[in-house]
């Protein structure tokens, strides 16, 4: 199997985008990220603040969409982020009736944050569940690019 290519079924193409989307909001650039990834991403709420001033309000503008964070193990928990029109905000705890839902342990979610675990691997193998709208997967990769 060395060697081979991992063909993705059509319909989960926007699973894994919704993935790419929500990792983006964990690693601001390629390199300060390899620099810093230890000391800064370490558990899933520093990941997650880093990437808040990626947030692109022209292409959120329109935009109404709830994302739920369900992470666990020790520095686990759950987080939120709201878009709406233009701004958002995020926050702890549980959101009701969220428009997608991740689901994966802290430990696997900085690791994906870091790059050094496969999105399209952790969500094909279980590590990484995703649920709910799949055009709102696209949207969150435009908004925080």
């Amino acid at each position: 199997m060395s060697g081979d290519k991992l063909k993705l079924p059509a319909h989960v193409l926007p699973y894994v985008l919704l993935a790419f989307a929500a990792l983006a909001l964990a690693s601001p650039c390629q390199a300060q990220h390899r620099r810093t990834s230890r000391q800064d991403n370490s558990t899933p709420q520093q990941a997650l603040d880093k990437r808040q001033d990626a947030f692109e309000a022209d292409k959120a503008k329109g935009v109404q969409a709830s994302y739920q964070w369900e992470l666990s193990g020790p520095n686990g928990g759950d987080w939120w982020l709201i878009v709406t029109d233009g701004t958002y905000k995020m926050g702890r705890g549980k959101i009701h009736n969220p428009n997608v839902t991740f689901v994966a342990s802290d430990e696997d979610w900085v690791a994906m944050s870091n790059k050094t675990l496969n999105v399209s691997w952790a969500y094909l193998t279980g590590r990484l569940k995703i649920q709910g709208s799949h055009r709102l997967v696209k949207e969150l990769d435009k908004i925080f690019p």
